[in-house]
Formats: C-alpha cells, sequence, structure tokens
C-alpha cells in the first residue's frame, strides 16, 4: 500500500513539473518581445555590414532601423513567422535570411560543408597510410650496404657525401 502511494505522488510531481514548464515555454510564445528578438535574429541586416539585423551596431544604420520598424509592424499585423520572412524575401531577396533554408537545393549549404570535411578526412587517412606503408603492399627496402650496391650507386653515394660532408645520416 504504501509503494503505491509513493508512485501516485511521484506520478503527480512530474505531471506538475511537465505542467509548470510547459506553462512557462508557452508564456514565453506570447511575448512580442521574445518574437521580434527570434525574428530579428533569423534576419540579416541589408546595409552591407554582415551582421545579424538586431545586433547591427552601425551609428545611423537606416537600413537596420528601417527593417526592424517593418518587422516590428508586420508582427503587430498579425503576420506568421513564415509570412514575415517569406515577405521579407520578397523584398529584400534570399539574402536577407541569416541561415538558408533547409529544403530543396538550399539542402546543399547545409550539406556541403560536413560532405567536404568527410571528404578531406578520408583523404587524409589514405595520405598517411600510403606514406606509412600500412596500405597493405609493402615497400621495397633500399640496400645501403655499399657490398650489395653497383658500382654507379656507390659512386653517387660518395659523390654525395663529399660534397655535403655528412654521412647521410646512414
Amino acid at each position: 500500500m504504501a509503494t503505491r502511494l509513493r508512485f501516485a505522488f511521484w506520478t503527480r510531481a512530474v505531471e506538475v513539473t511537465v505542467l509548470a514548464v510547459a506553462i512557462c515555454f508557452s508564456l514565453g510564445a506570447s511575448n512580442p518581445s521574445g518574437r521580434l528578438n527570434d525574428l530579428d535574429h533569423r534576419l540579416m541586416c541589408t546595409c552591407g555590414c554582415a551582421q545579424i539585423l538586431g545586433e547591427c551596431n552601425h551609428v545611423g544604420c537606416t537600413e537596420s532601423t528601417q527593417e526592424l520598424t517593418e518587422l516590428k509592424a508586420d508582427i503587430a499585423a498579425g503576420m506568421g513567422d513564415r509570412q514575415i520572412l517569406s515577405a521579407f524575401v520578397a523584398k529584400y531577396g534570399a539574402t536577407v535570411l541569416a541561415a538558408p533554408p533547409a529544403h530543396g537545393f538550399d539542402l546543399v549549404a547545409w550539406i556541403a560543408p560536413f560532405a567536404v570535411f568527410a571528404a578531406a578526412l578520408l583523404g587524409t587517412i589514405l595520405l598517411i597510410r600510403r606514406w606509412g606503408g600500412l596500405g597493405g603492399k609493402p615497400q621495397a627496402a633500399v640496400a645501403t650496404d655499399p657490398a650489395v650496391l653497383d658500382p654507379e650507386e656507390r659512386e653517387r653515394l660518395q659523390r654525395i657525401r663529399r660534397e655535403t660532408g655528412s654521412d647521410g645520416g646512414f
């Protein structure tokens, strides 16, 4: 009986916690300034500074002021997020978006960096394996014993030693 009461208590505690979290998130979603902050961080300033619209710090930047005013008016008019973003794309072009859309051909912008990184990593691994002799093929042994070398090769090694003034390190 006691375990049943404990289970019921913890079940209610979890339900209350989930409800409290849901209420907190729904309160933040209806806040217009929170929505403005979200949307102005999804758009770029068109003045050429390559900064997020909400963080453009140019003194007297007319483009960011105009775009923020337009964004506030669209939010006050009750437009949805997609409608607002579509209106900005129609007016300023696709470069106004801070991140490319994740559908259609624009999906390449999301996939390409990872694909290039994977290809470079694979190429590096293959190159290191080849350099290290781990590629499966045994490397040909280089004969350095003067008795094994032919006279022409022996003469070349002696000339290298005379010109460099060293024994060649081997």
